[in-house]
């Protein structure tokens, strides 16, 4: 414990002397020190709340008898940074969140920690830096957005930035789009559907790390605040019980997740966090283990971008609990492992009802027998890559048609509003991976774009850069090997035909072999020039996306 350490005996005056400068007392050195992880900021919606939760934990903490003490984390807004450089930061900042937690936590000696985050590298830094530290933790979020009212339907992000492709198509008018602009995002809270934050969120209470309704209650009810202060109220029970996050987050608990997953359809961003927590816990984790665990899971949900239903709705049939009291019918899931609450997930979601099953479709009845994501592989993905097949329209589960191939996402972007896209088409982004990006931009912008403008039931879209979870159609990401590390998609040509098959796992560059080698020969892999400081650091250090994009390999 930090007594041992810091605060006992004389040898530690000094450090005593440094805590009675914060204020606190000598009653309070004698409690356990609890570090609050707070990741409020002004600029992300998701985070302008977490003040509020961070008080509430603290109290928690001190009602248990501990000592808290804030210290903050970093956090970028995917939808801020979206289509322009600022996205090339966005998932390099999940390593600085875990190094920074890390640093924060050994240098200070915390007895236990409570994680405030809530939006997309955010949620899975902290995590990897729970598993990295492994002292007693529980995570809890600050809450999904409210759904936004447009003509009387509900409505989130993704239908924001489709609606800037259907204003180009002239679908709409400028006054349309002002009040979608104004209406669609009406509250705090990271995004209303199944994007990438609420995707991660959910999930830290499959993995066990957070409390129910940590991913579904919405970031304005008075219930998130009371989530808090249990949150901060459990944390003083692990630590007694010296109950830590690898005992928590097992392989089985990863597994558990990944299945999860499957029937929520979260994020394809979950398939380069999964593999970057499991990597922290010294689990190995294959992505081929996706398309097995798809095979046998049926999709449940279909939350926005998938379908009509949004956090809020999933929040009131029942949140993630119900959604794993349907998974249990199957013997699906293993409720054998500990989880943050000391009890077993088994006991945790015992009494859970589902009360809505137009929300969450009942085990019997599901939307598709198989889950939300598949891994596709081919010789123009030979490592993989990712597809939400969950929100693919029916018609393009397989497609076959020409590349329009661009060397960035702005080339792609400009092409699109430009009308040079047509029915049929593949598009393919590259340079836009891990380390040729560098950073593996979302690629939300052209993705809206195509769906806003009508053409998501024709049009496929392939990148070695990755999608938000705000993305729909037949969008295929993490192209691996990336274009940089001379990937196959590095070597594609307009008019290429490009073969897509997602039920059957499959994507193909129909080009003869002779062909390629040719071109292997004679087309120079592009090396952008000018990349600096974190960036730099970050292309030369971090791995592929089939292994999570990681920096640091711990198994």
């Amino acid at each position: 414990m930090v007594k041992d350490q810091i605060v006992d005996g004389f040898k530690n005056a000094p450090h005593r002397s440094l805590y009675h400068a914060l204020g606190l007392t000598n009653e309070e050195l004698d409690r356990p020190i609890i570090g609050i992880v707070s990741s409020y900021n002004e600029i992300v919606p998701g985070h302008m709340n977490l003040d509020k939760i961070v008080q509430a934990a603290k109290l928690g903490v001190a009602m248990a008898g501990g000592t808290p003490v804030v210290f903050p984390a970093i956090a970028v807004c995917d939808g801020i940074a979206m289509g322009h450089t600022g996205m090339k930061y966005s998932l390099i900042t999940r390593d600085l969140i875990a190094d920074s937690t890390e640093a924060m936590v050994l240098a200070h000696g915390f007895d236990g920690l409570v994680m405030v985050p809530n939006c997309d590298k955010n949620v899975p830094g902290l995590l990897m830096a729970a598993a990295r530290v492994n002292i007693p933790t529980v995570f809890v979020s600050g809450g999904p957005m409210l759904a936004g009212r447009v003509n009387g339907k509900k409505t989130s992000l993704s239908s924001m930035f489709e609606a800037v492709g259907a204003y180009s198509a002239g679908k709409i008018d400028e006054n349309q789009l002002r009040v979608c602009e104004e209406r669609t995002c009406p509250t705090c809270g990271s995004c209303s559907g199944m994007y990438t934050a609420n995707s991660m969120n959910c999930l830290c209470e499959v993995l066990g790390m957070a409390l129910s309704g940590n991913g579904t209650i919405p970031a304005v009810y008075s219930a998130r605040l009371e989530l808090a202060k249990h949150a901060g109220m459990q944390v003083m029970e692990l630590v007694k019980k010296n109950i830590r996050p690898r005992d928590i987050m097992t392989d089985a608990a990863i597994r558990n997740a990944l299945t999860a997953d499957m029937a929520l359809g979260c994020s394809t961003n979950s398939m380069l966090h999964l593999p970057a927590i499991a990597n922290e816990c010294g689990i190995r984790f294959d992505l081929d283990m996706a398309n097995e665990i798809s095979e046998r899971t049926p999709n449940l949900c279909h939350l926005a971008p998938a379908g009509p239903t949004y956090m809020e709705d999933l929040n009131e049939a029942g949140g993630i609990y119900a959604v794993l009291k349907e998974l249990e019918k199957l013997d699906l899931i293993d409720t054998s492992v500990m989880t943050c609450t000391a009890k077993t997930l088994g006991e945790n979601i015992a009494n859970s009802v589902n009360y809505d099953t137009s929300v969450i479709r009942s085990a019997e009845n599901p939307y598709s027998k198989t889950g939300g994501i598949a891994v596709l592989k081919g010789n123009l993905a030979p490592d993989g890559c990712v597809v939400k097949r969950s929100a693919v329209a029916p018609e393009m589960l397989v497609h076959k048609g020409p590349a329009k191939v661009f060397d960035s996402e702005e080339e792609a972007i400009e092409a699109i509003y430009a009308g040079k896209i047509e029915k049929g088409d593949v598009v393919v982004i590259r340079y836009e991976g891990p380390s040729g990006g560098p950073g593996m931009r979302e690629m939300l912008s052209p993705t809206s774009a195509i769906a806003g403008m009508g053409l998501d039931r024709d049009v496929a879209l392939i990148t070695d850069g990755r999608f938000s979870g705000a993305t729909r159609g037949a969008c295929i990401g993490h192209i691996s090997p990336e274009a940089v590390r001379g990937g196959l998609i590095a070597y594609i040509k307009d008019g290429d035909m490009i073969s897509i098959d997602i039920p059957g796992y499959s994507i193909e560059l129909l080009v003869d072999e002779d062909e390629l080698e040719q071109r292997k020969k004679t087309v120079k892999v592009k090396q952008k020039s000018g990349i600096k400081g974190s960036l730099a650091r970050y292309a030369a250090m971090v791995s592929s996306a089939d292994k999570g994009a990681i920096i640091n390999k711990f198994e």
